[in-house]
């Protein structure tokens, strides 16, 4: 093949042949070196290069991904990386594209991280329908650490400026080293057993993989799902990622930010109290206005339904007149009654009887008067008793001669 009919290819296309190249090539690869001139840009993703005695290789790690790191690289940190092999073709660099970063040696740490992550998930225990809610006004906080911890400190400073008015129980434990994870499960039991806190805090300052360590036990994820006391977890720094973390009912990037997310702040909350007063208040208020309205509408259907005060005065009057001319009415009938009754008693009255000349003739039997009525009843022998309209006498007959009678 002559020189002029070889195919001439462009920077570009000969690029991107190299990278296809090594896509094919190199599927994944795992790499371990030194961090150089580490950059995170603004977008989210870290650039870097990866160096030892023999070389360097520039490398990416996007922000879908390195959000899964648990820590912040820096320059000089020896780490191990799970790549993929390409050539970034506007500049002609090959590079890495990295999709895991760990700490060098922390290989089998990190993988037994995954293992146990992965077999928590599925047991549902990262589920956010188990959470409980943390109380958003507790009556009292628990904190579970290390009473030497900078941790524990900071905490206590944070409720402090916070919230000065809610109590706190500290529940001493190691948080490091392989009697940590006992430890804390003990001191989540004192805490469940006493009943004397509404929040729980875990916390711990930052460090290695292997100082949190005891933040990734499986029995201590488990005690964590069964605490009926919501827990906060505030373990290392925004970086760092344990298992308790997945677990707990809320994470804090910090101990100081787990402080902050359990404790109202007293001025907010003095100004929720201010804002409620104000609402009460003119709720209030409306409800006054709105029933001194409902009193208005009443008044007036009343002084409606209500007659003429003038008027009833005059109905009254009226009817004291009609009462006074019905009564004098009924005396004066009484009165003429009166009056005829006694005309007819003065009629019957014995002493009228002997005013117009007659007598009365009265005998003595068993010690009582009686009125003489028939001739018969006349005898010599007995003394008589005479009345007359003025007077009486007492007579004894002489004789008695009866007529015969008609």
């Amino acid at each position: 093949m002559s020189e002029i009919s070889r195919e001439i290819l462009s920077v570009g296309d000969l690029n991107r042949a190299i990278a296809a190249s090594l896509e094919e090539r190199f599927d994944s690869v795992w790499v371990s070196g030194e961090i150089s001139n580490f950059k995170a840009y603004d977008s989210g993703h870290w650039y870097f290069s990866l160096k030892d005695e023999e070389g360097q290789i520039r490398c990416v790690m996007f922000r879908g991904r390195n959000g899964q790191v648990g820590f912040m690289p820096q320059s000089g940190d020896l780490v191990e990386v799970s790549a993929n092999l390409g050539l970034y073709v506007p500049r002609g660099d090959i590079q890495l594209t990295i999709q895991t970063l760990r700490r060098a040696g922390m290989g089998g740490l990190y993988e037994a991280f995954l293992k146990l992550k992965a077999k928590l998930a599925k047991e549902g225990l990262f589920d956010a329908e188990r959470k409980r809610e943390i109380p958003t006004h507790p009556q009292s906080i628990g904190i579970i650490t290390s009473p030497q911890a900078a941790a524990l400190k900071d905490v206590l400073c944070t409720l402090a400026r916070r919230a000065p008015h809610i109590p706190i129980v500290i529940y001493p434990t190691l948080v490091q080293g392989p009697d940590a994870p006992a430890g804390i499960i003990s001191a989540l039991k004192a805490a469940e057993k006493e009943k004397a806190v509404d929040v729980i805090l875990l916390v711990r300052g930052g460090g290695s993989i292997e100082d949190l360590w005891a933040f990734n036990d499986e029995k201590l994820a488990y005690a964590i799902a069964e605490s009926s006391i919501p827990i906060v977890s505030g373990v290392g720094h925004e970086t760092d990622v344990t298992i308790a973390d997945f677990v707990a009912d809320l994470r804090a990037p910090t101990p100081t930010g787990a402080a902050e997310l359990a404790a109202p702040r007293r001025d907010q909350m003095l100004q929720e109290l201010g804002a409620i007063m104000q609402a009460l208040s003119q709720r209030v208020n409306q409800r006054i206005e709105r029933e001194a309205q409902t009193l208005d509408q009443l008044a007036l259907r009343l002084s409606h339904a209500l007659p003429n005060p003038d008027r009833m005065r005059e109905q009254i009057y009226g009817w004291q007149q009609r009462l006074n001319q019905a009564w004098t009415v009924r005396v004066q009938s009484w009165q003429r009654n009166q009056t005829h009754y006694q005309a007819q008693l003065e009629m019957l009255n014995p002493q009228r009887t002997l005013e117009r000349g007659y007598a009365v003739i009265l005998s003595k039997d068993e010690q009582k008067m009686l009125a003489v009525r028939e001739s018969a009843q006349l005898n010599t022998e007995a003394i008589y008793q005479v009345r007359l309209a003025k007077g009486q006498a007492e007579v004894q007959l002489a004789k008695v001669i009866l007529e015969p009678k008609f």
